[in-house]
């Protein structure tokens, strides 16, 4: 595999692997965030935080008011 493979190629790549390979790949990934530091993590969540304004803005997702979120919650509990 190249080294300049880009995410989407890499998950069509991993998805291709057998269960068990898929599931340890997984499984390392995974650990490989314990380990981030604050300013990692924080970056992370800044980085998430723009992309889903984006994608509010772009008109991709709409917003749902948190009354009616927690409706639908409570709808789910009953």
């Amino acid at each position: 595999m190249r080294c300049d493979a880009t995410v989407d190629e890499l998950m069509r790549e991993a998805l291709r692997l057998k269960a068990t390979d898929r599931a340890s790949m997984a499984h390392e990934l995974l650990n490989s965030l314990e380990t981030l530091s604050e300013a990692e993590l924080e970056q992370l969540w800044v980085e998430e935080a723009l992309r889903r304004s984006a994608e509010i803005d772009a008109g991709i997702v709409e917003t749902i008011p948190s009354d009616g979120v927690i409706a639908q919650a409570r709808a789910r509990l009953k």
